[in-house]
């Protein structure tokens, strides 16, 4: 009785915020309505993970099993979603190793990362380029330009030069345009692919107005949609506020990096907003509470600023709690996932704007040299393990209760198409006699 009731309750809430259960062609594609993600028709909901070094062990037949490890043991435990880095650009085993050219080997670990995921049922989140040095990043495509007569005078040239956007752009459009040499499906037709990221946590520390980045986002955005209108996008923003609501960024930890979360997920083409946390280190040094209190009111902010002024679904794609933490204990980090899931299943099962967590970061065994100290071995870390499917569970359950409406609606429908079909047989019998 207690699941009934709960049941009519969200049905309730639904109608009154004017949630629509539509019919739509199953064409297996993620799409957004209004503050939703959907998918064939029916509401999607996500629950994630990152692995953003998929692609580089892909790239290794000899290293392939461990991928697939990842995939088999995320999806047992109702994981649905991984963000990955479609980018490696110079240094070593890079994927682009100057612009406009690659390694078929590093490509076809990619290809392979794709057709895996499509395999285990998990769709993915690709960003293109990173803020950081990492894999090459912006700095790489700052020192091609300089490499060939371009001065630029900061890695922040990357978001207005034009020769390192025309880098970029090319890089867009071959990464859009792949033939995927396992499945035989280009990147931009195939529906396992869920969304593109513009950028791993852009920051443009020279320009905190924010205009440089917003103007690179506009820019972007569109180019990207002119190649691929079948893909959502985002811009992979950690959600810091910005001069459009002074009001807001008091919750800022102190950082201040040219982003606005509100003036750039506005943007046209940018299809639903991203937030990241990390109150070990945006607030090192305070106890955990004061983290668990700041996560709380940085969720709920980003949250309720999704439903009411950008109306348009939020996923946190990435947070975490790090074990090399003094004082760290399992506890803690449970504690941390959990108010996580609480955050998003409480909007979700409101019909708001959370759609779902990513955390930071799965491996599977025989990984140590990529522990960071947010790594989680599933198979290590029974009661997170716990945790992470106990919230694949619960919001499974909205999503089931989302698909018995629209079945329930097309069953209406047509029981109302073929009593309107009755009702007009029998009245030309009526005006025949």
């Amino acid at each position: 009785m207690r699941h009934l009731s709960w049941v009519l309750c969200l049905l309730l809430l639904i109608q009154q915020q004017g949630f629509q259960v539509q019919v739509e062609a199953g064409d297996g594609f993620i799409r957004t309505r209004g503050v939703h993600f959907v998918m064939n028709g029916s509401p999607y909901y996500a629950n994630g993970f990152n692995a953003y070094w998929l692609m580089y062990l892909a790239s290794d037949p000899s290293q392939r099993a461990k991928v697939s490890a990842a995939f088999r043991e995320a999806s047992s435990h109702g994981l649905t979603v991984a963000r990955t880095w479609a980018f490696s650009d110079g240094g070593y085993r890079p994927l682009q190793y100057s612009p406009g050219f690659y390694n078929q080997q590093m490509f076809k670990g990619l290809d392979f990362v794709v057709a895996e995921a499509r395999r285990y049922g998990i769709k993915l989140i690709l960003s293109l380029v990173n803020n950081y040095e990492s894999f090459g990043g912006k700095k790489q495509y700052v020192n091609w330009a300089r490499s060939r007569g371009q001065h630029l005078s900061s890695e922040d040239d990357f978001f207005r030069n034009p020769v390192v956007k025309g880098y970029y752009k090319s890089h867009v459009k071959t990464v859009l345009n792949r033939y995927n040499s396992f499945t035989g499906v280009i990147y931009k037709n195939d529906p396992t692919i869920m969304a593109w990221e513009l950028m791993n946590e852009p920051r443009c520390t020279s320009d905190p107005s924010g205009r440089t980045i917003q103007a690179w986002i506009m820019e972007m955005a569109s180019f990207v949609k002119s190649i691929d209108r079948n893909h959502l996008l985002e811009a992979g923003l950690e959600g810091f506020y910005g001069q459009t609501t002074p009001w807001r960024t008091r919750l800022n930890p102190g950082y201040y990096i040219g982003t606005d979360f509100i003036a750039n997920n506005r943007i046209r083409g940018i299809d639903f907003a991203t937030v990241h946390s990390y109150p070990d280190q945006w607030l090192s040094g305070s106890n955990e509470q004061s983290q668990l209190s700041f996560l709380n009111n940085w969720l709920g902010a980003h949250i309720q600023d999704a439903q009411n002024i950008l109306r348009k679904p939020v996923l946190l794609t990435e947070f975490g709690k790090s074990w090399k933490d003094p004082g760290f204990s399992t506890y803690q980090r449970d504690q941390l996932f959990n108010t996580v899931y609480n955050q998003i299943y409480s909007s979700a099962r409101r019909g708001g704007a959370a759609a779902g967590g990513l955390f930071w970061q799965l491996l599977t065994e025989g990984m140590d040299s990529f522990r960071d100290g947010y790594d989680i071995v599933l198979s290590e870390s029974p009661s997170t393990a716990n945790v992470i499917a106990q919230q694949s569970r619960k919001i499974d359950q909205i999503r089931k209760i989302f698909a018995r409406m629209r079945n329930m609606t097309k069953w209406k429908s047509a029981r109302a198409s073929r009593r309107a079909e009755w009702l007009a047989r029998n009245r030309s019998k009526r005006i025949g006699n």
